[in-house]
Parts: C-alpha cells; structure tokens; sequence
C-alpha cells in the first residue's frame, strides 16, 4: 500500500477513529490491478473529516462522503451508513453508524464489500476473496431487495464481469434475466456511463454478449447486431448499434459516431476519407472494416494535403486566372482540385494546378 495512502488512514486514526480501505481498491489490490481511486470507509463524520484535513466548508460532501485528492490518487471518505431510502440510485436517506461489519452489508457485490486496514491486512465478511479466486460476480445479501433499491446494479453487474472477465453467480443471472424492466426506472444518463464502460472494455465482447443473453437489450433501449464488432472506443460500438431510447451524446461524440458510420458506409479508409473524417474517426471504423490501423496510420502519413489550405493555389488565384467574377463555381472548383490531388491524378503543384484550371474552365 503506497504512504499516501497510510497517511490519510493514520490520520484519521490518530484523531480517535476508525478507518479502513474499501471496496474496488481492495478488490484491484488483491488481483494486481492498478487503480487511483480509493474509497476510504470511517467512523469520522464528514465535520471530522474537514477538521482533521483542514479543509474549508466547500469541499463537497456528497451524500455523507467528502472527497480529496492527492497528486496521485483521488480519495472518498464516507462515514459509516445505514441507506435507509434510496431515489434515482441515489440514498437520499441514511444514519450514520459505528460499525464497519453494517457498513459493509449495504454494499453491492461480494467482491466491492472488502476491506483493508492500515496495515494491509484484508478483511473479508462475505466471501469476496474465494469469488475473486472463483472469478464470481455475486450479490452482497438479498438480491432482490439490492436490485430494488439501486436498479443499476442490473448494469453493473454485467459491467464487472466484462471488464474483469468474470462469470454471473447463478442466482444474480436468473434475477437479472427475469427483471430487466427495472432498467426502465433509470435515466439515460446513468444507463450510458454503465453501457460506456461495457463499450469501452478490452472484454466488450463479453458485455455485449451478457446484454444479448440476459434479454436486456430491449428494456435498454438498443439493438445489437449479430456482427457487431469490438473497438478500443465506446463510439465505435455505439456507431455500430441502433439506439431507440433518448440517450444524450455530447456534440464531439455525435459528430465523431457519424463520421464512423460514414466511413463504414463507404467501405474503405483511403485518402479521401481520411481527408475528410480525419484520423481519430478513421481509426475507430478500421477496426469494424477489420483494417489495420498501422496502415491507416501511414496512410494518413502521405495524404498530400490535410485541408484546403494546403493547396498551392487559392480562391483569388482562381478568378485571376480565369477573369471571372466571385461565386460559387470557385468553390467547385477547388473542390475538383482536392479530390484530384487525393486520388493522385493532379500534383499539388502550382504551376500544375493553374495548367489544370485554365484547361478545364477556361
């Protein structure tokens, strides 16, 4: 365990309290994986928790928990809880208690409810360490009465078991299968951060197979084709897929999933699109066109312009050359000019471009 880590627990510590590291860091920790977010379980009020770390009344405190971060990792100090309602996946009703052992009871999957002290030693009330080994996802406690409450468990279930390639307990995959309408009580929001991680998973595969085999799909509001295929990018799946729900992209991600389709429409990656797509989007629908990317890399290397102001004649040249007045006929013709100099049939070479213009538009 790093001694950032050490410090901010022997802090609050040294004040009188409790304090252990719960939850994904543990889980990461005991199987190797690198991970910066820690969550830091404490019988410190969030009041103490700003006094031991001298922090000002607006350091935010979300629903008991108060979040710090060092230059290496970002930390969530949450005070033990009891979650007594919950809206929107949110508690928005809780006690704060003294024990860890009921803290623990409240968490979501076996693996996410074990936790470490000062020390490093791992203490584990439910199992999680036999289903890491087991590479079990599997609910803390009643299933129901967890789903019911947190209805994006459904998602995150299946969100572990691709990212860490894991298999679903029996019991977890028979609810979920029987219960995907809860998924219509979420919003898209939350529903596209769970299906963002999933898409985004060197296991995507594994997700989208889970989504499809637990009858899903239709409660999220998506269709899946049969062949679709995996991308290092979560565009590249939703490119690939048919939204029906009001999933909310951002401007940059809309432009980039139409440009993917574009491009997969199209066929091929050659000058031309990587002329007018650009090589981030050309990337990504590679690899649904199964085409390196090494030579899309290369290709894009070579292009002999990138933009129309790499072309050695401009709009000024052409009426000059021709004797004609400003109009839309320039913008055509420069137009003939880039897909000219991209097939490689024109060199982009002044004297070359003006022999080309005069020839046939004089």
């Amino acid at each position: 365990m790093n001694d950032k880590i050490k410090n901010i627990l022997q802090k609050l510590i040294d004040k009188g309290f409790s304090a252990y590291i719960v939850g994904g860091f543990v889980r990461d920790y005991i199987l190797g994986l690198e991970t910066y977010d820690v969550d830091i379980a404490t019988s410190a009020t969030p009041k103490d928790v700003r006094e031991i770390f001298d922090l000002n009344n607006g350091n935010d405190e979300n629903y008991g928990s108060i979040y710090i971060k060092d230059k290496l990792y970002n930390y969530d100090i949450t005070t033990y809880r009891k979650e007594l309602k919950y809206e929107n996946r949110r508690p928005v009703e809780y006690e704060y208690i003294d024990s860890i052992h009921e803290d623990i009871q409240r968490r979501d999957f076996t693996i996410n409810s074990l936790y470490m002290d000062l020390n490093g030693h791992v203490y584990d009330e439910v199992d999680g360490e036999k289903d890491l080994e087991n590479k079990v996802i599997r609910m803390t406690g009643n299933i129901n009465d967890k789903m019911i409450e947190d209805p994006l468990r459904l998602l995150r279930a299946v969100r572990f078991a691709s990212t860490l390639n894991f298999k679903l307990e029996e019991n977890l995959k028979n609810y979920i299968k029987q219960n995907t309408q809860l998924l219509r009580t979420l919003s898209y929001t939350r529903k596209k951060e769970e299906l963002d991680r999933i898409f985004s998973s060197t296991n995507s595969l594994i997700g989208i197979e889970l989504l499809q085999d637990l009858k899903m799909t239709k409660d999220l509001e998506i269709n899946i084709p049969n062949n679709l295929v995996a991308t290092t990018s979560a565009i590249g799946i939703w490119a690939q897929i048919e939204v029906l729900g009001d999933y909310q992209f951002s401007n940059q991600e809309r432009d980039c999933i139409d440009k993917v389709k574009s491009i997969i429409k199209y066929g091929i990656i050659d000058n031309i699109v990587l002329y007018e797509y650009g090589l981030y989007s050309s990337i990504i629908a590679a690899d649904i066109l199964e085409t390196d990317r090494n030579t899309v890399s290369d290709i894009y290397k070579n292009i002999p312009i990138y933009s129309s102001k790499d072309i050695k004649i401009n709009g000024d040249d052409i009426i000059k050359l021709l004797n004609i007045e400003p109009g839309s006929i320039i913008k055509s013709i420069i137009s003939e000019i880039e897909l000219n100099i991209l097939n490689g049939t024109l060199k982009n070479e002044e004297e070359e471009l003006k022999a080309f213009v005069i020839k046939n538009w004089k």
